[in-house]
């Protein structure tokens, strides 16, 4: 177990955050909202699609210090419903800096055995970057141990409408009958077979979900920090999982040290 105060976390080498992890208690599952990517460019004098070619930087670090700290899933949000309304030629861009990376990243799946699992409304993508996005995840879809799953013209809300239509037609037709518990309904979710993430992680110092994976965070720990994503970093991840690993995950329920003659 750690043997620092989680203050002192700040003043330790990477090498030192990495012995006062506890291997035990690592999250199964991390989700992540990339933010900062326009700011980190902004302070430099540098156009917004510096800040996102860096951003793809990040990406490779914290995926590449996940995959090696043994955590099979992690989610990133990489591009929401709301950035259709960004300036097409900003929007170009990032799908090529998409298309990019998941060339790059092909191999790299394949030698690691990760399975690409892009979720959200993959149709609204370019026909290329479909093709690609598609592509990838039937090459590698067969890998079980580990998931790199990436949130593409994403929305939480609209994921559960589409799950509720869904599941709606199923019952019209008779697919389903009786009532729909939790379990049956996460099965119409894009995300349907992965675990609810253990750990949250938002960049850039804003402190909101922005429509991500609003049913699947209902009892996961959120973790805020003002460090812009381009400049996230391992150290960084160790950061994240050292103050995750301090939290006291009941989901509801009483402390274990509170018997149920004391609770109230």
């Amino acid at each position: 177990m750690p043997l620092h105060s989680p203050h002192s976390f700040a003043e330790l080498t990477e090498d030192d955050l990495f012995t006062q992890l506890d291997q035990e208690n690592l999250p199964r599952h991390v989700a992540v909202i990339m933010d900062g990517n326009g700011r980190w460019a902004s302070q430099r004098g540098l156009p917004r699609i510096a800040g996102h070619r860096e951003g793809l930087v990040a990406v490779r670090d914290v995926l590449n210090a996940f995959y090696l700290l043994g955590i099979p899933i992690v989610t990133v949000y990489a591009f929401s419903q709301e950035n259709w309304n960004r300036p097409q030629a900003e929007i170009d861009l990032l799908m090529t800096l998409l298309e990019e990376f998941l060339h790059q990243e092909r191999q790299t799946f394949q030698e690691r055995k990760s399975r690409f699992f892009p979720i959200g409304l993959l149709n609204e993508l370019p026909a290329s970057t479909q093709d690609l996005v598609h592509a990838v995840a039937q090459e590698t879809g067969h890998f079980t141990d580990h998931t790199v799953a990436v949130a593409l013209s994403y929305g939480g809300r609209s994921e559960i409408i589409d799950a509720t239509n869904r599941l709606i037609e199923d019952v019209q037709c008779g697919k389903v009958s009786g009532d729909v518990h939790e379990v049956q309904f996460e099965q119409y979710l894009s995300t349907a077979g992965l675990p609810d993430p253990d750990l949250l992680i938002r960049t850039s110092g804003e402190a909101r979900i922005s429509n991500f994976l609003l049913w699947q965070i209902a009892y996961t720990e959120l973790y805020f920090t003002k460090t812009l994503w381009p400049d996230f970093r391992r150290r960084d991840v160790l950061l994240a999982l050292l103050d995750y690993q301090k939290r006291d995950r009941r989901f509801g329920r009483l402390p274990h040290a509170v018997s149920p003659q004391n609770r109230l």
